[in-house]
């Protein structure tokens, strides 16, 4: 235990769990062995972090459940600890998990991401930094979503949504950039019509992926953010929505 805790009445703190300064635990949370929590975290009623994996590989092998900095996890929210696949759950620094969400085992949420009430997250999925999922959005194993993207509520995510990027649809489908996201976080005029001049190729032109991934390592300014496009693309395994 850190300095400054709140543990509220109720509350349940196991084993083996570390709680770093200034994090507050509501009523009725249980925090389980090998969980940990960073400084400035708000745990609100009946979370429960650091349950066992619901994976019937999970063979009761020492695993862990690690959260940042200054997180906020929200009313009956359900995080699993990993399994022997990668020995850990991660969530960022300055993360929002609204009620209900639900965090499988092995999964890893990049910092500043919100993801909204009743988000159900398969094991292995990756989500990457600044990211916001809407309410009641269902997570298939093993799907990434990169950073800065922007998914709406209610929509079946089953394969993977690449970074800066707006999702929407059923079945969901690149629905342009996410415009407001990228000017919140000062992405430039200049750095947003490259973006949206990319994704014209990748999903708007008459190009398949191949030809316009080709075309655009050869006519564009690979700035950071089109290379960050390229590696994605490249490590999908579900392939592209």
């Amino acid at each position: 235990m850190g300095n400054n805790i709140t543990i509220g009445p109720n509350a349940i703190i196991e084993h083996d769990v570390l709680i770093d300064d200034n994090t507050s635990i509501a009523a009725n949370a249980h925090i389980k062995p090998y969980t940990t929590i960073g400084k400035n975290c708000k745990i609100f009623n009946g979370a429960i972090l650091g349950e066992v994996p619901q994976d019937l590989k999970f063979d009761g092998e020492k695993s862990e459940l690690v959260i940042g900095d200054s997180t906020t996890i929200r009313e009956y929210c359900t995080l699993n600890r990993g399994t022997n696949a990668t020995g850990k759950t991660i969530i960022g620094n300055e993360c929002l998990l609204m009620a209900y969400v639900h965090i499988a085992h092995d999964c890893i949420v990049g910092n500043n991401s919100i993801l909204a009430n009743s988000v159900q997250v398969g094991g292995h999925v990756e989500i990457g930094h600044h990211v916001t999922i809407g309410g009641m959005t269902p997570i298939h194993q093993f799907c990434k979503i990169g950073n800065y993207s922007f998914t709406g509520g209610g929509f079946r995510i089953v394969q993977d949504i690449p970074p800066y990027i707006l999702a929407m649809h059923e079945p969901l489908k690149y629905s342009g950039l996410n415009v407001i996201g990228l000017r919140r976080n000062n992405f430039s005029s200049e750095v947003r019509n490259n973006l949206k001049a990319a994704y014209q190729l990748i999903f708007n032109s008459s190009l398949n992926l191949t030809q316009a991934i080709n075309k655009i390592k050869k006519d564009f300014n690979i700035t950071s953010e089109i290379q960050e496009i390229l590696d994605f693309i490249e490590k999908s395994d579900r392939g592209l929505i």
